[in-house]
């Protein structure tokens, strides 16, 4: 089946209601992975406590004592030098965790500290306490082009000026927040309000064979395109990611939702023949269209 497939996608929605279902049936919200339960509400109550925290160091430093005081078979911390700072998830003394483990909690760390921040943060390299998994490659797509696998510790890396962010979240934005979680902190932290998000709703607005320009875009936000590009970049962003992403969502949609041809398909996503989109589409997924759509027939 589809998740089965080495580069088989679903949706973020999709996903994240199977994650919570799972929680639910466990009462567990980090899936069995820890020696102790984390119970249904333990994330709202750590997003609301942090919340209240001044900085975005306060925050990381105030999760990880959460998190320490919470589990038995891992241990957070926050380390930090005059230039950089490191999201650290090491296992407990005499704890072996699993792979999916260090992978939900560096997701979920990473998702809150994004989200408190309003701001995507640009890591500067990713490292895992576990050998490369078949899919690797994906974990540069989520984390950061700079990875690093059987090392002694799972961490993130990013410049320690993130530290230094005030907290931009409070009790309103919190509500929607949780309404949307885990979606909103899967794979790759999107900021709703970014201008990553901004140049993907002016896309979608449009038909892909229309879309605007990058130029286009830096006009319309009023900025320079050195200017846009670097903002970009502060986002963990570029133009060309975005428009690759959003074809590939698209082009998910027709696959699964209508019963368009490949041509028809190709057309609509604006490239000019069917082969381009199947190269694309395989780039993008691990699977070509085709067998992409019969995967997703089969469940």
């Amino acid at each position: 089946a589809l998740l089965g497939a080495p580069h088989g996608r679903v949706g973020a929605d999709s996903f994240g209601v199977l994650l919570l279902g799972l929680a639910r049936l466990l009462d567990d919200e980090l899936f069995g992975q820890d020696a102790r339960r984390m119970k249904v509400g333990s994330f709202a109550m750590l997003a609301r406590m942090l919340v209240d925290c001044a900085s975005l160091g306060e925050a990381l430093r105030q999760m990880a004592r959460f998190f320490n005081l919470l589990l038995d078979d891992f241990h957070c911390r926050l380390d930090s030098d005059v230039r950089r700072a490191r999201l650290v998830v090491a296992p407990a003394p005499g704890r072996a965790p699993g792979a999916f483990g260090y992978e939900a909690l560096l997701a979920m760390q990473y998702g809150l500290a994004c989200w408190l921040g309003g701001r995507r943060i640009a890591l500067l390299s990713a490292e895992f306490a576990y050998p490369a998994p078949p899919a690797g490659a994906e974990y540069a797509l989520v984390y950061s082009g700079n990875l690093r696998f059987d090392r002694t510790e799972t961490a993130i890396s990013f410049e320690r000026s993130y530290l230094d962010l005030p907290v931009l979240q409070n009790r309103r934005t919190l509500q929607r927040f949780l309404r949307l979680a885990p979606g909103n902190i899967l794979l790759k932290y999107r900021n709703s309000d970014g201008l990553a998000a901004r140049i993907r709703n002016g896309l979608r607005a449009a038909e892909p064979a229309a879309w605007p320009d990058f130029n286009h875009f830096a006009r319309q936000l009023e900025m320079t395109p050195s200017t846009l590009r670097r903002r970009l970049e502060d986002e963990g962003e570029s133009f060309q990611s975005i428009k690759n992403r959003l074809r590939s969502d698209l082009a998910i949609e027709l696959l699964c939702h209508s019963d368009k041809g490949m041509l028809d398909i190709a057309i609509a996503l604006g490239f000019a023949d069917a082969s381009a989109f199947h190269r694309a589409f395989k780039k993008w997924s691990g699977a070509g269209p085709g067998a992409y759509r019969q995967r997703r027939q089969q469940g």
